[in-house]
């Protein structure tokens, strides 16, 4: 067997030059989440197939898609990889890529955590397991997964803006927001393509309210994370939140038109960002038209319920947001009819099922029944993963399910929560005028004639 060293100075197992050479290119490009890397590692793996790491970095390119459909592409590379004599580094990623192929992220993230102990330098395996720590949930482990390997990274390696950037994001999600920007704007000084730093930057912008410097930072730096970059489709995501905080609904939906949804990308994460921004949307009262038929048409080619919580729940946003209603029972029962298996059965059975429940009691009319499954859910709704910003989205549907009530004691309780921090933001002071017009409409209905001469002298 011929043995190389990768770029960051690991053993590949039966590579030559050139394979090695593809791997590094598709490796780059996946820590930008630029072009397309399969197609630059596919050559290489047809030429060699007995390239472990090319495999191996294929697999994790298809199982962190959380695609349905890319299963049996990573089965069928684990069983590759089972017939090749692999090192102890290569074996710890095939029992990773088993694990998350089978469901169980929590053993995945611990194999690749494993890995990453003795191998700090494998920026695959940090790649991949922060990756499983976002769709886990996982904020901690976001940040120190990543913190661990640091010195193993000194500031001239060309991968290092790769490892700054996952810190940056890692520490946004733990609050501790100046270290976070600085972490994000060092990884653009070394690479102004790294998609993901661009990501952690815009959440810390978010994350503090701080809307317009958040929209000006993605117009400025537009032409660094747009042009083909898988990301493109989420950082003008946040663009269009950054937009609708202000209060500027027209550029939000017109963001949502012109780059949301310009190509009606079927490539579920993009599905996911399309759902949540109309949402929004049609929450700041913006007309929304046929967008939820056009959404559910699209999702349709991703219609998997069951395989994530996370994405069911977004699915279902559609599903009711369009009325389809028979999808929305169909997507609900995969929550607890033995589709989801691993860890997804337990999340799904506990959390998935109430959060979608609570969609559908709402869009038929039952806004105390989903209030109460909402309360009950939102305590560990990160469990479904995502980000802060992303699982925000739980707490606004729960607000306005408790506007619907007649009594609006919880709603003013919730708003009061989000006006603490956000004063100022835009879906807040909605939600304020939402609120202003519901108590109106009670003290009306209690003056009116009816309503007086039934009550005791």
């Amino acid at each position: 067997m011929n043995r190389l060293t990768d770029h960051h100075g690991l053993d590949c197992s039966g590579a030559n030059p050139d394979a090695v050479q593809a791997y590094r290119r598709a490796l780059h490009a996946f820590h930008c989440y630029q072009g397309d890397p399969v197609a630059l590692l596919t050559p290489a793996l047809e030429a060699h197939p007995a390239f472990a790491m090319g495999r191996i970095l294929h697999a994790w390119l298809h199982a962190l898609s959380t695609e349905a459909a890319a299963s049996p592409v990573v089965r069928a590379d684990c069983q590759n990889l089972q017939q090749l004599s692999l090192n102890r580094r290569e074996r710890l990623h095939l029992e990773a890529l088993i694990c998350f192929n089978h469901g169980q992220w929590q053993q995945a993230g611990r194999h690749l955590e494993d890995l990453s102990l003795q191998w700090p330098r494998d920026v695959l395996a940090l790649q991949a397991g922060h990756l499983v720590d976002f769709l886990r949930g996982d904020s901690r482990m976001l940040r120190d997964r990543i913190a661990r390997a640091l010195p193993a990274w000194p500031a001239g390696d060309p991968a290092s803006h790769a490892v700054l950037g996952m810190w940056a994001f890692g520490l946004e999600e733990c609050g501790l927001h100046a270290q976070a920007e600085r972490a994000g704007m060092q990884a653009l000084e070394l690479e102004p393509a790294d998609s993901w730093a661009h990501h952690a930057v815009a959440h810390v912008y978010e994350t503090l309210g701080r809307p317009a410097d958040g929209a000006r930072w993605m117009r400025s730096r537009q032409p660094h994370w747009d042009d083909g970059h898988y990301l493109a489709i989420h950082n003008a995501w946040h663009w269009a939140l950054f937009e609708l905080e202000q209060g500027n609904t027209d550029a939000a939906l017109r963001l949502y038109d012109e780059q949301v949804r310009a190509t009606r990308s079927t490539v579920v994460v993009d599905l996911v960002d399309a759902s949540a921004m109309l949402w929004r949307l049609q929450f700041m009262g913006t007309p929304v038209g046929d967008r939820w038929q056009r959404l559910a048409d699209d999702w349709a080619a991703q219609d998997s319920p069951g395989h994530t919580t996370f994405n069911d729940f977004h699915a279902m946003l559609v599903w009711v947001g369009s009325g389809r209603t028979d999808q929305a029972r169909r997507c609900l029962q995969a929550q607890t009819g033995g589709v989801a298996s691993g860890d997804h059965a337990a999340v799904a059975h506990s959390l998935g099922h109430p959060l979608l429940a609570a969609l559908l009691d709402r869009h038929e009319g039952r806004h105390d029944a989903a209030t109460r499954k909402l309360r009950l859910a939102r305590p560990s709704v990160q469990r479904m993963g995502g980000s802060h910003a992303q699982r925000d989205l739980v707490d606004l549907v729960l607000l306005d399910s408790a506007l619907s009530q007649p009594d609006l004691t919880l709603a003013r309780a919730l708003l009061e929560e989000r006006l603490s921090l956000r004063p100022d933001d835009g879906i807040n002071r909605q939600a304020q005028a939402l609120l202003s017009r519901r108590i109106a409409s009670v003290h009306a209905a209690a003056n009116t004639p009816a309503v007086r001469e039934a009550e005791p002298a």
